[in-house]
């Protein structure tokens, strides 16, 4: 249900605490006890894994209270914040911090820390590394983390309230830290600039053409396309796709799956002066799809249904198909079809980028508890590990490989990165990236983030090898601190990641 890479290229895995025991035991005579929790007090099961993807090898993790569909972001130092879920876990923050004694690492929980319960909320990571946590079930209102004792523990929004529909409230909203240090919300099918600070809406744009919603339930998906420092004038352009009909979620619980929705928009939030929505189609519907950003600037759309929506036997239809969406290309030629999957990925399913440029796709399950046989649609705990097209062995000759690299970086400073390639067709061809994981869940990345940087210079220092000199990301507005995967591409291939904090 729930995906975090962190920066020692582990992934926090979890689901809920409520379903009763797991098939893992926490081990080591370690059990929790939780009065409150509904299906089992007494569990000495885990419901947490740590995924080492170096050694396809994990370990459990205890989790004490229950965090069902919640949320979470990375810290400046690493540490994954988690956020609320459901029942005795609503009001909870827990931490996980990467640490030496691997065997020793496990969740830190903070009781009823929370302002107001957070269950289907949002998050961002901020420019000054806080955390805003936006939305929920009924709560149309922010706060963020850590909280600040000379301000306000919590703010309303009115716009979430504004942009609520009769099947739910706008869950999960669409957030993304723009450039120029506000805040992009989308709820439904409107959406806003916000300035956090001043608890004010700087711009509403124009609604996503249909009139159908594209949170959950109707679970579409969004990014924001990759921002290029490069280009004179920086743009920062959001892309929202797929999702289900207005009215397709109480028509599922009726027995009626109506088709999902096939159009994708986008939009240029930069543009205050007049913003319109580009729309644009899929090759097939799709609800519950994730869409993730590749290190060659282009987009994964991954998983979901073709009719119905998010929720307990509401999707019908898996589409096993991936696709890659190309942004610069022509309109019309953007899209291309992959290979499908071997498995169906529903309800529940998260998919996040690894280091080495594969997809590691997760989960599914759109039952009310763990079901295993006698579905159509079982419960899947296995993972898959997707390569796109650029990892085929036929583009080793131009694929970079990063043999030195900055490790810690400072904004808008100069540093170097030293790559080798087989077979360099020209300089030119080179672009240099971060990327931020993100955290996963219900068919949205949250904090997922490209910055293609300037690139001063690149110097042939031997025959395959070559010296670049790039300069970090300007502001903080358009990358927050924190951990990114660098990546170098040549040629449209890119490297294996590194490691680097910006700060």
């Amino acid at each position: 249900m729930h995906m975090q890479l962190l920066r020692n290229n582990k992934v926090v895995i979890y689901d809920r605490t409520d379903f009763g025991p797991s098939n893992l035991s926490l081990g080591s005579g370690r059990c929790r006890f939780d009065p409150s929790d509904t299906a089992l007090q007494y569990d000495c099961t885990a419901h947490s894994v740590l995924y080492d993807v170096v050694l396809n090898a994990f370990r459990p993790l205890m989790l004490l209270t229950d965090s069902w569909c919640s949320s979470g972001s990375v810290l400046p130092n690493g540490t994954l914040v988690q956020i609320g879920g459901f029942n005795d876990g609503d009001h909870v923050i827990r931490t996980f911090s990467p640490c030496l004694d691997e065997d020793n690492c496990d969740w830190i929980e903070t009781p009823n820390y929370l302002a107001r319960r957070r269950w289907y909320a949002s998050n961002q990571v901020l420019s000054d590394g806080r955390i805003i946590v936006v939305g929920g079930r009924r709560q149309f209102n922010y706060e963020f983390y850590p909280k600040n004792p000379e301000n306000p523990s919590l703010l309303g929004l009115h716009f979430l309230r504004q942009t609520s529909d009769l099947d739910e409230n706008n869950l999960y909203p669409f957030l993304q830290l723009l450039p120029d240090g506000n805040l992009f919300i989308f709820a439904n099918t409107r959406s806003i600039s916000f300035n956090y600070h001043r608890n004010r809406i700087i711009k509403e744009f124009p609604p996503i053409p249909g009139g159908d919603p594209r949170n959950y339930p109707s679970s579409g998906s969004s990014v924001l396309l990759p921002l290029d420092e490069n280009k004179s004038n920086l743009e920062a352009e959001i892309m929202v796709c797929g999702g289900a009909p207005r009215g397709a979620h109480q028509m599922a619980l009726e027995g009626t799956f109506v088709e999902a929705l096939i159009s994708c928009g986008r939009l240029v939030v930069t543009n205050y002066q007049n913003p319109n929505w580009v729309m644009e189609d899929m090759p097939m519907p799709r609800a519950m799809g994730d869409m993730v950003i590749l290190p060659s600037g282009d987009i994964i759309i991954i998983n979901g249904v073709g009719r119905g929506t998010a929720g307990w036997e509401l999707g019908q239809d898996p589409v096993m198909a991936p696709v890659i969406y190309y942004p610069t290309a022509d309109q019309g030629h953007r899209f291309t079809i992959l290979e499908p999957s071997s498995r169906p990925r529903l309800y529940h399913s998260t998919a996040i980028l690894l280091p080495n440029g594969q997809v590691l796709v997760g989960g599914s399950n759109p039952h009310v508890y763990y079901n295993f046989t006698g579905v159509d649609y079982p419960t899947e705990l296995s993972l898959d590990a997707f390569s796109p097209p650029y990892l085929s062995v036929d583009y080793e000759p131009v694929r970079p490989k990063i043999i030195a690299v900055t490790r810690v970086l400072v904004y808008g400073q100069f540093f170097s990165v030293v790559f080798s390639v087989a077979e360099c067709n020209t300089t030119n061809a080179v672009s240099i990236s971060l990327i931020a994981p993100s955290f996963t869940t219900h068919s949205f990345g949250m904090n997922q983030r490209m910055v293609v940087m300037k690139l001063a210079r690149v110097v042939q220092v031997a025959r395959f090898a070559y010296n670049t000199s790039v300069i970090s990301p300007s502001t903080a507005e358009i990358a927050p601190p924190g951990y990114y995967m660098l990546f170098v591409v040549h040629a449209g291939i890119p490297s294996l990641g590194a490691w680097v904090k910006l700060m």
